[in-house]
């Protein structure tokens, strides 16, 4: 589905509310055989789809708020782990042993855990409802991230000369860290996973070909033509409509 498109749902649903006002308006003389069109169908199809988009709403900010607190939770990270690396490279330990954690502060370095999108563009982007599909790149930069960290802290454990004096440097804090970096990944992907089911929701109450908002919103019109004739007022009051399909 195209990003741009996402402001066009709560458009059809209004459009639909408006065919709805007409329909009513046309009294006992609007008496489909097809149940599908009744008017007490539309309108409890008017109110799954409100629900939905409300739903999805709701969803997409929670989700948001998730990915800003990964992002803040993992800036530190880089850092962190530079500082690291010097306090190690301070003790007494072997070439090789430095090596190794070199090795692994230079994939946690080149690790890319930032949307390609800034900040302001994202709030901007989750405000308007748009999408933002950046899951590939942006999670298995964060997994990779986790990964990488957690074989650092494991390497940190096994070497008796790293015992900095720096709460913040400690075996045991990096663990409880890593810990909550791990939850904040997780947050996120259950974040998503809950934004990807709200989206198919609403795009099976408005889309779907048989049963959508917008095949109901197609029949009515085409109803409302033959009943009335296509040069009537009633069918010129809703033959403008714009309902628009999901690419």
């Amino acid at each position: 589905m195209s990003k741009t498109y996402e402001t066009g749902h709560p458009k059809n649903l209004a459009n639909f509310e408006t065919l709805i006002s007409f329909v009513i308006g046309f009294g006992a003389t609007y008496n489909p055989s097809k149940t599908a069109i009744h008017l007490g169908n539309m309108q409890a199809q008017a109110t799954l789809a409100k629900n939905a988009i409300s739903n999805l709403n709701l969803i997409l900010a929670t989700h948001g708020n998730a990915v800003v607190d990964r992002e803040i939770a993992f800036k530190p990270l880089q850092k962190l782990c530079t500082r690291i690396l010097n306090s190690l490279k301070a003790t007494d330990a072997s070439l090789q042993v430095v090596d190794n954690l070199i090795t692994l502060n230079r994939k946690i370095q080149g690790s890319r855990a930032s949307a390609k999108v800034s900040k302001e563009e994202k709030a901007t982007l989750l405000a308007q409802g748009k999408e933002i599909n950046q899951v590939s790149t942006s999670q298995q930069s964060y997994d990779s991230l986790l990964d990488n960290f957690d074989k650092l802290v494991k390497l940190l454990a096994s070497i008796p000369l790293y015992v900095p004096n720096e709460t913040e440097l400690k075996v045991t804090t990096l663990v409880a860290l890593h810990a909550n970096l791990k939850l904040k990944n997780a947050t996120v992907v259950n974040a998503a996973t809950t934004l990807s089911n709200a989206r198919l929701t609403r795009n099976e109450i408005l889309y779907h070909p048989e049963t959508g908002i917008i095949t109901t919103a197609l029949d009515v019109k085409t109803y409302v033509k033959s009943v009335y004739g296509t040069s009537s007022p009633q069918y010129k009051q809703i033959s403008a409509l714009p309902f628009t399909r999901a690419k």
